[in-house]
């Protein structure tokens, strides 16, 4: 079985704008990758991820391992849906990094989403206790003041998603 051209799927939108639902889906194709930071995270740290200043040490820690682990599925053929937040410059200048570093395709899909159906979403994902993280107001504000939408000068090749 072949596969078509190696590609990098990354994901930008603020807490419940349904990355991770747009990830899974896109992870269903034939010779498709999944990489989840959330999933990773809640596996590796359980006990360690209490705050968002938990979140940012460990999930730096997180793609110092990732990054390369992307990087060399990428080479080997396959494309890779990366459900990491690409929400600020930095973060997407690593994810530059990755796919340039393997010669591959990308595409962010950014999901424009506004805060208050975000704020519904993630009320209900909490009650249904069916994600690995449930963020309370408070912490999406606190993280949602770091969004940065992509810009066209960042030279990615932008879906968005309404």
């Amino acid at each position: 079985m072949t596969f078509p051209t190696p590609m990098l799927h990354l994901v930008c939108g603020k807490i419940a704008a349904g990355k991770s639902t747009l990830t899974a889906a896109q992870a269903a194709a034939p010779g498709t990758i999944l990489l989840s930071e959330d999933h990773w995270l809640a596996r590796l740290y359980p006990e360690e991820l209490a705050s968002v200043a938990d979140y940012i040490r460990l999930s730096a820690r997180l793609r110092q391992v990732v990054g390369p682990h992307a990087v060399a599925l990428l080479r080997a053929g396959l494309s890779v849906v990366l459900d990491f937040p690409a929400n600020t410059p930095g973060l997407r200048l690593w994810m530059r990094g990755l796919f340039e570093e393997a010669g591959a395709a990308h595409t962010l899909h950014y999901l424009d989403v506004p805060d208050e159906v975000c704020r519904q979403r993630l009320r209900a994902r909490n009650a249904a206790a069916g994600h690995d993280f449930a963020a309370t107001d408070a912490e999406f504000d606190a993280i949602t003041r770091y969004f940065v939408p992509p810009d066209e000068a960042e030279g990615f090749v932008i879906v968005r998603h309404p």
